[in-house]
């Protein structure tokens, strides 16, 4: 059963209403206002021009905010905040990054708030600041959590002995760079605050976890949680800038609490660089090494990745390596690097696509040293169990995936030569790459609702920034209950809906599909008990109305609750996959255009092939973007990005990306939870960036390194 969007219709008639679009009395508008230096403080403020403007009716700033109580009390002097506290908006004078808010003009209108931001003059004392990260590598530590904690999987890590590097027949040493990347949904975070009385608060914003938001909200207002309502129903995309409560919903807050208004805050798309975080700035070195028949020897693994002065911001980069492939001798190291930039935060794949790059581009490098074909040298050092746990594999189709993409791809019809291969004048490039990404399930609540009418309804404090949550939960219960799926209406993005987690790190379905199914079979088996008392008739034959009506009941419901058990500790657990990737470039001018994809995944049952699919197309267009065009420049005397816009920040376009294949293996994974499901969301970016560098090399004999891969590198 593939189903069709159950909200797409509201969304293609303009009827799903998103964060900014809800309508209330006495609404009023606020505009950020952000520092212009990287560090220092601000030694004067004058908002008088700007408070005479008509229709302004505050200029809020560390001068006089009503203040966050969870922040406490700010110091005289003020001092810097130790490394791990959150940034506190207008809590002192100090400035962290350029961008940073330091103010915000309140107004009856957004054009009469943004006017009179204009007007508000600042003045600061510039500190010596370090934003240029190769500039400052040398500064790198490993970071102050994971040195307070021996199980943290960020410590170093050492699997037999890395020394055996020194002994390979064949080893590559190199550097790999990826650029700071910014998330760019198409709508722009924002929030509308609006405080219900002295202690109960409603907010309407673009979050992935509503769940997680009245906590920490309830926690810096110190309100009971109850009292605390987030409302996420409808998401214009995320990819990670949604995962955390960031300094604009708490100044929007802090305004409404200061007016007693309802106050709406619409982040621009220039503060959309310096809000919600980024795909941090990241520098690896990796070594590895193999005998003349292409079986890895060793593999070591640096990572050193950007963070912010006050908080230590960790990717998995590294942890890859350990259990890709089968390698006896393994090393990692991670440091990182605080800088004065706004802080990090997970975008799509986080920390694996970043890690996966650099692995798969040396295990390419290593493959074409050897003179063997790359998807042999991966099948070669296959993992037949996780060789960093020592444990088996829950299921790994990873095999199937290489075998059903390259049939697909026509993998064998390539020559192994770099520059062999030419079409219509351009240069023609195979590459390859392996995916994969680690299983989440994590501890979620659903319940289920039959109502008189026979229609279903099913809820979860879960969310959807563009999956497809919804459908894929109608699909779950339809099946599971085994009526229509226009019968059954699935809320979310509620969070006074049952428990559920944010979606991020690929475990809603995992998670949420495996409560969603619980409780419907829950639900089904206290119909079939109450049927059972129906006087005369089988209960495979009464209509779920029928029951209902017997026992004279408005609806019956059930809540259950689903989450790991000790198949945990037993099993390792990873979605798998790769990507096979036919780039075009043009041997005059270094331009580079993909002109096909197979991209292939083992992620347990698929449950709606239609939505599923889009996943995957997007998580490829992500990965080529990250490939050939993303990098947010910084112009480091200033230490602010300079490509703020939709226009400077390259993207992919229509015209940019190709037909793509997608291809599952699709077989349930019985031991990872009731429905046989694995995340899909990150995997299918995993991978893809190396899949596109490789072939570029196989095209060109050019090995880039650096991301992206732009014509100056390659001409």
């Amino acid at each position: 059963m593939s189903l069709d969007r159950v909200d797409g219709w509201v969304k293609v008639k303009g009827t799903a209403p998103y964060s900014a679009e809800y309508a209330f009395e006495n609404l009023v508008h606020a505009v950020l206002i952000t520092s212009t230096i990287a560090k220092g403080f601000i030694s004067n403020m004058n908002s008088k021009d700007a408070e005479a403007v008509p229709g302004v009716l505050a200029v809020i700033s560390h001068l006089n905010s009503p203040g966050v109580p969870g922040y406490g009390e700010a110091k005289q002097p003020a001092e810097r905040a130790n490394m791990g506290t959150a940034f506190r908006v207008f809590f002192d004078n100090l400035i962290y990054f350029n961008g940073q808010p330091v103010a915000m003009v309140v107004a009856e209108s957004w054009e009469q708030a943004n006017y009179a931001a204009s007007l508000v003059k600042i003045e600061y004392e510039i500190e010596k600041h370090r934003t240029d990260f190769e500039a400052n590598m040398q500064h790198a530590a490993i970071a102050q959590g994971v040195l307070k904690n021996k199980n943290s999987p960020f410590q170093d890590y050492v699997r037999g002995n890395p020394a055996a590097i020194h002994d390979a027949k064949v080893k590559i040493e190199a550097t790999y760079t990826i650029p700071t990347q910014h998330h760019q949904p198409m709508e722009p975070h924002a929030i509308i605050a609006v405080w219900e009385g002295a202690d109960k608060l409603t907010i309407y914003d673009k979050n992935q976890g509503v769940k997680s938001a009245q906590g920490n909200l309830a926690q810096a207002f110190k309100l009971p949680r109850e009292n605390v309502k987030v409302n996420a129903q409808f998401i214009g995309g995320a990819f990670g800038s949604g995962i955390r409560v960031w300094p604009h919903t708490v100044a929007a807050v802090l305004a409404a609490k200061k007016l007693n208004r309802p106050v709406k805050l619409v982040l621009g798309r220039e503060l959309m660089f310096t809000s919600v975080g980024y795909r941090p700035y990241t520098v690896q070195k990796v070594a590895i090494g193999a005998d003349e028949n292409g079986v890895l020897s060793a593999i070591a693994h640096e990572g050193i990745g950007q963070t912010s002065a006050y908080e230590e911001h960790l990717e998995r980069t590294i942890l890859a390596s350990r259990a890709m492939y089968a390698c006896p001798n393994v090393s990692t190291k991670y440091k990182l690097l605080s800088l004065d930039v706004n802080t990090p935060t997970w975008m799509r794949g986080p920390g694996d696509a970043t890690g996966m790059f650099a692995l798969e581009s040396a295990l390419d490098e290593l493959a074409y040293a050897l003179e063997m074909d790359p998807l042999d040298m991966r099948l070669r050092n296959y993992a037949e169990s996780d060789p960093e746990r020592n444990l088996p594999w829950s299921a790994k189709g990873l095999r199937e995936c290489y075998e059903l993409g390259a049939e697909k791809f026509g993998w064998k019809n390539h020559t192994l030569e770099p520059r062999s291969m030419q079409k219509d004048g351009m240069f023609v490039g195979y590459g390859v790459a392996s995916s994969l990404y680690g299983f989440h399930r994590h501890l979620s609540k659903a319940k289920a609702i039959m109502l008189a009418s026979g229609s279903v309804v099913v809820q979860s404090a879960t969310m959807d920034i563009g999956p497809g949550t919804g459908t894929a939960m109608t699909s779950i219960a339809a099946k599971v209950l085994g009526i229509s799926p226009k019968k059954i209406r699935f809320d979310l993005g509620d969070s006074s809906l049952p428990d559920a987690p944010g979606q991020n790190g690929s475990s809603t379905i995992p998670s949420v599909g495996s409560a969603v199914h619980m409780a419907c079979e829950a639900l089904k088996k206290k119909l079939a008990e109450l049927a059972a008392a129906v006087p005369g008739l089988g209960s495979k034959d009464i209509p779920y109305q029928d029951i209902l009506k017997y026992h004279n009941l408005p609806q019956v419901e059930v809540t259950e609750e689903s989450k790991s058990g000790p198949e945990r500790d037993q099993y390792s657990m990873y979605s798998f996959g790769c990507h096979f990737v036919e780039v075009h470039v043009n041997p005059v001018t270094g331009e580079v255009r993909v002109k096909r994809v197979v991209t292939c995944a083992d992620v347990g049952k698929i449950i709606n092939y239609k939505t599923a699919r889009s996943q995957s197309i997007g998580g490829v267009v992500g990965g080529i973007g990250m490939a050939l065009m993303e990098a947010s420049v910084m112009d480091h005397r200033y230490g602010r990005y300079i490509n703020n816009d939709f226009a400077n920040y390259h993207i992919p376009v229509h015209t940019d990306i190709p037909q793509i294949d997608v291809i599952y293996v699709d077989k349930p994974d019985t031991l990872v939870n009731p429905i046989g499901s694995k995340g899909l969301g990150e995997i299918a970016i995993v991978g893809v960036a190396a899949a596109v560098a490789n072939a570029v090399f196989h095209a060109t004999g050019k090995r880039i390194r650096e991301l992206p891969i732009t014509v100056e590198k390659l001409v």
